[in-house]
Protein backbone atom coordinates (compact mmCIF):
# COMPACT_ATOMS: atom_id res chain seq x y z
CA UNK A 1 0.00 0.00 0.00
CA UNK A 2 1.47 3.34 -0.96
CA UNK A 3 0.62 6.81 -2.19
CA UNK A 4 -1.50 9.69 -0.92
CA UNK A 5 -4.69 8.30 -2.44
CA UNK A 6 -4.40 5.08 -0.46
CA UNK A 7 -3.79 6.83 2.87
CA UNK A 8 -7.25 8.38 2.56
CA UNK A 9 -8.80 4.91 2.44
CA UNK A 10 -7.06 3.53 5.53
CA UNK A 11 -9.86 2.59 7.96
CA UNK A 12 -9.81 3.46 11.64
CA UNK A 13 -10.61 -0.18 12.42
CA UNK A 14 -9.63 -3.47 10.77
CA UNK A 15 -11.08 -6.89 11.55
CA UNK A 16 -9.10 -9.83 12.86
CA UNK A 17 -10.06 -11.67 9.65
CA UNK A 18 -8.46 -8.90 7.59
CA UNK A 19 -5.24 -9.00 9.60
CA UNK A 20 -5.03 -12.80 9.38
CA UNK A 21 -5.23 -12.54 5.57
CA UNK A 22 -2.72 -9.67 5.24
CA UNK A 23 -0.33 -10.49 8.09
CA UNK A 24 2.35 -11.91 5.79
CA UNK A 25 2.54 -8.74 3.69
CA UNK A 26 5.83 -6.91 4.38
CA UNK A 27 4.22 -3.49 4.92
CA UNK A 28 1.57 -4.70 7.42
CA UNK A 29 3.02 -4.28 10.90
CA UNK A 30 1.13 -5.28 14.06
CA UNK A 31 1.98 -3.24 17.15
CA UNK A 32 1.06 -4.33 20.69
CA UNK A 33 0.21 -1.17 22.66
CA UNK A 34 -1.06 -2.83 25.84
CA UNK A 35 -0.96 -0.74 29.01
CA UNK A 36 -2.58 -0.95 32.43
CA UNK A 37 -3.10 1.25 35.46
CA UNK A 38 -0.82 0.21 38.37
CA UNK A 39 -3.74 -1.04 40.49
CA UNK A 40 -4.66 -3.55 37.77
CA UNK A 41 -1.55 -5.59 38.70
CA UNK A 42 -0.79 -6.72 35.16
CA UNK A 43 2.51 -6.61 33.30
CA UNK A 44 1.97 -5.89 29.58
CA UNK A 45 5.60 -6.62 28.68
CA UNK A 46 5.51 -10.03 30.36
CA UNK A 47 2.21 -10.78 28.63
CA UNK A 48 3.71 -9.77 25.26
CA UNK A 49 6.69 -12.06 25.85
CA UNK A 50 4.32 -14.92 26.66
CA UNK A 51 2.11 -14.44 23.61
CA UNK A 52 1.62 -11.89 20.84
CA UNK A 53 0.47 -11.67 17.23
CA UNK A 54 3.23 -12.96 14.92
CA UNK A 55 5.43 -10.13 13.67
CA UNK A 56 4.27 -7.70 16.36
CA UNK A 57 6.51 -5.30 18.25
CA UNK A 58 5.75 -3.82 21.69
CA UNK A 59 5.06 -0.09 21.95
CA UNK A 60 5.56 1.23 25.51
CA UNK A 61 3.48 4.41 25.93
CA UNK A 62 5.30 5.29 29.15
CA UNK A 63 8.72 5.04 27.50
CA UNK A 64 7.70 6.77 24.25
CA UNK A 65 6.69 9.98 25.99
CA UNK A 66 7.94 13.38 27.06
CA UNK A 67 10.01 12.30 30.04
CA UNK A 68 10.39 15.93 31.18
CA UNK A 69 6.65 16.31 31.65
CA UNK A 70 5.28 15.92 35.19
CA UNK A 71 2.25 14.16 33.72
CA UNK A 72 2.06 10.52 32.58
CA UNK A 73 2.81 9.43 28.99
CA UNK A 74 2.69 12.93 27.50
CA UNK A 75 3.14 13.10 23.73
CA UNK A 76 6.89 13.29 22.95
CA UNK A 77 8.60 15.64 20.51
CA UNK A 78 8.33 14.49 16.87
CA UNK A 79 12.02 13.67 16.61
CA UNK A 80 11.86 11.48 19.74
CA UNK A 81 8.76 9.71 18.48
CA UNK A 82 10.39 9.13 15.09
CA UNK A 83 13.50 7.66 16.72
CA UNK A 84 11.43 5.30 18.88
CA UNK A 85 9.23 4.16 15.97
CA UNK A 86 12.29 3.60 13.78
CA UNK A 87 13.99 1.50 16.46
CA UNK A 88 10.88 -0.69 16.53
CA UNK A 89 11.42 -1.41 12.85
CA UNK A 90 8.53 0.79 11.67
CA UNK A 91 8.66 3.03 8.61
CA UNK A 92 6.34 5.53 6.95
CA UNK A 93 5.58 2.95 4.26
CA UNK A 94 4.03 0.56 6.77
CA UNK A 95 0.34 0.07 7.49
CA UNK A 96 0.53 -0.14 11.27
CA UNK A 97 -2.13 -2.25 13.02
CA UNK A 98 -2.31 -1.34 16.71
CA UNK A 99 -3.89 -3.66 19.24
CA UNK A 100 -4.04 -4.23 22.99
CA UNK A 101 -4.92 -7.15 25.23
CA UNK A 102 -8.01 -5.46 26.72
CA UNK A 103 -9.78 -5.06 23.37
CA UNK A 104 -10.06 -1.27 23.24
CA UNK A 105 -8.14 0.54 25.96
CA UNK A 106 -4.65 1.75 25.08
CA UNK A 107 -4.46 0.80 21.38
CA UNK A 108 -6.43 3.92 20.33
CA UNK A 109 -3.90 6.09 22.16
CA UNK A 110 -1.02 4.76 20.07
CA UNK A 111 -3.18 4.97 16.92
CA UNK A 112 -3.80 8.64 17.78
CA UNK A 113 -0.10 9.21 18.44
CA UNK A 114 0.86 7.93 14.99
CA UNK A 115 -1.84 10.03 13.33
CA UNK A 116 -0.78 13.09 15.32
CA UNK A 117 2.79 12.49 14.16
CA UNK A 118 1.59 12.64 10.54
CA UNK A 119 1.34 8.90 9.85
CA UNK A 120 -2.09 8.16 8.36
CA UNK A 121 -1.48 4.49 7.50
CA UNK A 122 -2.53 3.24 10.92
CA UNK A 123 -5.56 1.26 12.12
CA UNK A 124 -6.76 -0.35 15.34
CA UNK A 125 -7.44 -4.10 15.41
CA UNK A 126 -11.14 -4.39 16.22
CA UNK A 127 -11.46 -6.62 19.28
CA UNK A 128 -7.71 -6.65 19.87
CA UNK A 129 -5.68 -9.59 21.11
CA UNK A 130 -8.66 -10.83 23.13
CA UNK A 131 -10.62 -11.54 19.96
CA UNK A 132 -7.54 -12.84 18.11
CA UNK A 133 -6.99 -15.45 20.80
CA UNK A 134 -10.69 -16.30 21.09
CA UNK A 135 -10.59 -17.22 17.40
CA UNK A 136 -7.62 -19.53 18.07
CA UNK A 137 -5.35 -17.66 15.68
CA UNK A 138 -1.61 -18.19 15.68
CA UNK A 139 0.49 -16.45 18.35
CA UNK A 140 4.21 -16.27 19.09
CA UNK A 141 6.22 -16.04 22.29
CA UNK A 142 9.49 -14.30 23.10
CA UNK A 143 10.89 -10.96 21.96
CA UNK A 144 11.26 -10.38 18.23
CA UNK A 145 14.44 -9.27 16.56
CA UNK A 146 13.99 -5.76 15.17
CA UNK A 147 15.81 -4.15 12.27
CA UNK A 148 15.82 -0.37 12.68
CA UNK A 149 14.19 1.68 9.92
CA UNK A 150 13.81 5.33 9.09
CA UNK A 151 10.62 6.96 10.36
CA UNK A 152 9.79 10.62 9.82
CA UNK A 153 7.34 12.42 12.10
CA UNK A 154 5.56 15.73 11.57
CA UNK A 155 3.38 17.04 14.39
CA UNK A 156 -0.23 17.76 13.48
CA UNK A 157 -1.07 20.33 16.15
CA UNK A 158 -4.73 20.35 15.16
CA UNK A 159 -5.09 16.87 16.68
CA UNK A 160 -4.34 17.94 20.25
CA UNK A 161 -5.16 20.65 22.76
CA UNK A 162 -3.04 22.16 25.54
CA UNK A 163 -4.02 23.37 29.00
CA UNK A 164 -4.20 26.99 27.86
CA UNK A 165 -6.31 26.02 24.87
CA UNK A 166 -8.71 24.12 27.13
CA UNK A 167 -9.06 27.17 29.35
CA UNK A 168 -9.87 29.18 26.25
CA UNK A 169 -12.46 26.63 25.15
CA UNK A 170 -14.24 26.88 28.49
CA UNK A 171 -14.59 30.62 27.93
CA UNK A 172 -15.51 30.50 24.24
CA UNK A 173 -17.57 27.32 24.12
CA UNK A 174 -16.20 26.71 20.61
CA UNK A 175 -15.95 22.94 21.12
CA UNK A 176 -17.73 20.26 23.10
CA UNK A 177 -15.59 18.53 25.72
CA UNK A 178 -16.26 14.79 26.03
CA UNK A 179 -14.79 12.89 28.99
CA UNK A 180 -14.07 9.14 28.76
CA UNK A 181 -13.75 8.48 32.51
CA UNK A 182 -16.26 6.48 34.54
CA UNK A 183 -19.48 8.14 35.66
CA UNK A 184 -18.34 8.08 39.30
CA UNK A 185 -15.05 9.84 38.61
CA UNK A 186 -16.76 12.34 36.31
CA UNK A 187 -19.46 13.16 38.87
CA UNK A 188 -17.00 13.28 41.76
CA UNK A 189 -18.50 10.35 43.67
CA UNK A 190 -15.58 7.96 43.03
CA UNK A 191 -11.89 8.66 43.68
CA UNK A 192 -9.26 9.17 41.00
CA UNK A 193 -6.68 6.37 40.68
CA UNK A 194 -3.87 8.91 40.99
CA UNK A 195 -3.25 10.01 44.59
CA UNK A 196 -3.94 13.63 45.45
CA UNK A 197 -6.24 14.37 42.53
CA UNK A 198 -9.81 15.46 43.15
CA UNK A 199 -12.47 13.82 41.02
CA UNK A 200 -15.11 15.76 39.11
CA UNK A 201 -15.05 17.33 35.66
CA UNK A 202 -14.34 20.45 33.65
CA UNK A 203 -17.31 22.84 33.69
CA UNK A 204 -19.76 22.13 30.89
CA UNK A 205 -18.11 18.91 29.77
CA UNK A 206 -20.01 15.77 28.80
CA UNK A 207 -19.40 12.16 29.83
CA UNK A 208 -19.26 8.91 27.87
CA UNK A 209 -17.19 6.19 29.59
CA UNK A 210 -14.91 4.58 27.02
CA UNK A 211 -15.98 1.03 27.88
CA UNK A 212 -19.51 1.82 26.67
CA UNK A 213 -18.14 1.80 23.10
CA UNK A 214 -17.52 -1.94 22.96
CA UNK A 215 -19.54 -5.15 22.81
CA UNK A 216 -18.76 -8.06 25.21
CA UNK A 217 -16.21 -9.49 22.76
CA UNK A 218 -14.23 -6.23 22.81
CA UNK A 219 -15.23 -5.10 19.32
CA UNK A 220 -16.53 -1.60 18.69
CA UNK A 221 -20.31 -1.39 18.57
CA UNK A 222 -22.18 -0.80 15.31
CA UNK A 223 -22.20 2.75 13.96
CA UNK A 224 -25.89 3.16 14.71
CA UNK A 225 -25.26 2.20 18.35
CA UNK A 226 -22.29 4.58 18.57
CA UNK A 227 -24.38 7.46 17.26
CA UNK A 228 -27.06 6.69 19.83
CA UNK A 229 -24.45 6.63 22.62
CA UNK A 230 -23.02 10.00 21.63
CA UNK A 231 -26.49 11.50 21.31
CA UNK A 232 -27.49 10.15 24.73
CA UNK A 233 -24.35 11.74 26.19
CA UNK A 234 -25.55 15.10 24.85
CA UNK A 235 -23.04 15.37 22.03
CA UNK A 236 -23.91 17.12 18.77
CA UNK A 237 -22.00 15.24 16.08
CA UNK A 238 -22.05 18.23 13.73
CA UNK A 239 -20.03 20.39 16.17
CA UNK A 240 -16.29 20.23 17.06
CA UNK A 241 -15.26 17.88 19.87
CA UNK A 242 -12.28 17.64 22.22
CA UNK A 243 -11.93 14.32 24.03
CA UNK A 244 -10.38 13.96 27.47
CA UNK A 245 -9.99 11.33 30.22
CA UNK A 246 -7.67 10.64 33.15
CA UNK A 247 -4.31 10.88 31.40
CA UNK A 248 -4.96 11.02 27.65
CA UNK A 249 -5.22 7.26 27.03
CA UNK A 250 -8.89 6.30 26.93
CA UNK A 251 -9.81 9.72 25.49
CA UNK A 252 -8.35 8.29 22.29
CA UNK A 253 -11.03 5.56 22.28
CA UNK A 254 -13.70 8.26 21.95
CA UNK A 255 -11.56 9.95 19.29
CA UNK A 256 -11.30 6.64 17.40
CA UNK A 257 -15.04 5.97 17.56
CA UNK A 258 -15.84 9.47 16.30
CA UNK A 259 -13.31 9.07 13.49
CA UNK A 260 -14.94 5.72 12.65
CA UNK A 261 -18.20 7.66 12.24
CA UNK A 262 -16.51 9.99 9.75
CA UNK A 263 -15.94 12.94 12.06
CA UNK A 264 -12.75 14.94 11.53
CA UNK A 265 -13.18 18.18 13.54
CA UNK A 266 -11.62 16.47 16.54
CA UNK A 267 -8.84 17.01 19.05
CA UNK A 268 -7.60 15.30 22.21
CA UNK A 269 -6.57 17.04 25.43
CA UNK A 270 -3.22 15.38 26.05
CA UNK A 271 -2.80 16.41 29.69
CA UNK A 272 -6.40 15.45 30.50
CA UNK A 273 -7.55 15.22 34.12
CA UNK A 274 -4.05 14.46 35.46
CA UNK A 275 -3.00 17.95 34.36
CA UNK A 276 -6.29 19.83 34.80
CA UNK A 277 -7.00 18.74 38.38
CA UNK A 278 -3.39 19.41 39.40
CA UNK A 279 -3.69 23.13 38.63
CA UNK A 280 -4.19 25.52 41.56
CA UNK A 281 -7.78 26.77 41.66
CA UNK A 282 -8.74 24.72 38.59
CA UNK A 283 -12.48 25.04 37.98
CA UNK A 284 -14.01 21.67 38.81
CA UNK A 285 -17.67 20.65 38.79
CA UNK A 286 -19.26 17.63 40.45
CA UNK A 287 -22.60 15.93 40.02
Amino acid sequence: MSGAAETRTIPALVATEWLAIHLSEPDVKPVDASWYLPQMNRDPKAEFEAAHIPGAVFFDIDAVSDTKSPYPHTLPAPEDFAEAAGKLGLSNEDHIIVYDTAGLMSAPRVWWMFKTMGHEKVSVLNGGFKKWQAEHRHVKAGWPEKKAKRFTARLRKENLRTLDEMRGLLESGNAQILDARSKGRFEGTAPEPRPGLASGHMPGSLNLPFDALTAPDGTVKAKSELKALFKHAGLALEKPVVTTCGSGVTAAALYLALTHLGKDDLALYDGSWAEWAAQPNAPIETG
